[in-house]
């Protein structure tokens, strides 16, 4: 039996909306549990638009976890705005992801899929991360790790997650491009059980250099670390990002990875928005997340699509059997 955390986003986005839509759907799997870390407000408020099918129960305590019910897991209260990033949104967000680490450090959490955040509205309640990503790599005290895009039609990685575009060039070096390979090796073997991947390098500049006349990266960089015995048989290119993606190469592979997040995420997300996987990999907890984003817009309108959170579960699920497999060898 596995536990799965779901956490409620920013609570004036679509996080409570979908998230109770895919607990809709999951709740009368015999395989798993749920809980669901929300304010106990905008729980009820979601509740009265969008009909539960499902037993639950509220606590506001780790110390007792009555698994007949879905568990609502209430961290307080907290002031909706529908519609807007607001500093209490922020914090309730982060709130609830910090507690979804702690029940999975804990171990009473197998697997987490948490709903979109607003950056904004972290700024606004004074929460110096960028993303998820680097919250849990930093409460689970991991300097290598990697945002990863998981799909039926393409999985892919990134070199540089959250970083302005001036900075890219400088962060690329040899060591972080080693630590990647080796984490994504480990990941393709052990979390979705490929033997032996094939990934594809995207180059960094256009045309990934030309040989060295439209930047150096490629050759100097890049490449060399490429060529070495340890990863020649399992990682290729560099590619030309528009031809790679223009002959549909990734198809070729088992993952790609980018240099920086809009040379991956705008042509995965063409291929897959609302179907698309956000993981974290190389973390000891299993973490994943829709591939879109808080949709502000249509926030408290029941209009909202649970196909890309019932995916994100999907793969948490597959990743915790997976991860239990491998540790029973």
């Amino acid at each position: 039996m596995n536990n799965f955390v779901f956490t409620c986003g920013d609570i004036n986005g679509i996080g409570p909306e979908i998230t109770l839509k895919a607990l809709n759907k999951l709740y009368r799997r015999r395989s798993s549990k749920f809980i669901f870390i929300c304010p106990e407000n905008v729980f009820l408020q979601t509740i009265k638009k969008v009909r539960v099918n499902f037993r639950y129960k509220i606590i506001d305590s780790k110390e007792f976890f009555d698994f007949n019910d879905v568990i609502i897991f209430n961290i307080g209260n907290a002031k909706q705005q529908t519609g807007f990033p607001t500093a209490e949104s922020g914090d309730a967000a982060f709130n609830a992801i910090k507690l979804s680490f702690e029940l999975a450090d804990v171990g009473i959490a197998d697997g987490i899929i948490t709903a979109p955040i607003s950056k904004t509205a972290l700024k606004l309640a004074g929460i110096n991360f960028p993303g998820h990503t680097e919250m849990y790599a930093k409460w689970s005290k991991r300097k290598d790790y990697a945002m990863t895009f998981l799909s039926a039609k393409m999985n892919a990685a990134l070199m540089t997650i959250h970083e302005p575009v001036k900075n890219i060039s400088r962060l690329i070096n040899e060591d972080l491009i080693s630590a990647k390979f080796d984490l994504l090796l480990d990941m393709l073997k052990k979390d979705l059980r490929i033997s032996s991947p094939k990934i594809a390098v995207l180059g960094l500049n256009p045309h990934a250099g030309e040989n060295g006349f439209i930047g150096s990266e490629e050759e100097e960089i890049i490449k060399p670390v490429i060529n070495r015995k340890k990863y020649s048989k399992n990682f290729f290119g560099t590619f030309s990002p528009d031809a790679f993606f223009a002959n549909r190469l990734y198809s070729n592979y088992d993952m790609v990875l980018g240099m920086y997040h809009d040379q991956v995420l705008i042509p995965f997300k063409l291929l897959n928005f609302g179907m698309g996987v956000n993981y974290t990999a190389g973390l000891p907890i299993v973490r994943t997340s829709p591939d879109h984003g808080t949709a502000f817009d249509i926030a408290g309108k029941n209009k909202a699509d649970e196909s890309s959170i019932l995916q994100a579960f999907s793969y948490a699920e597959k990743i915790v059997n997976n991860r239990k497999i491998n540790e029973r060898k």
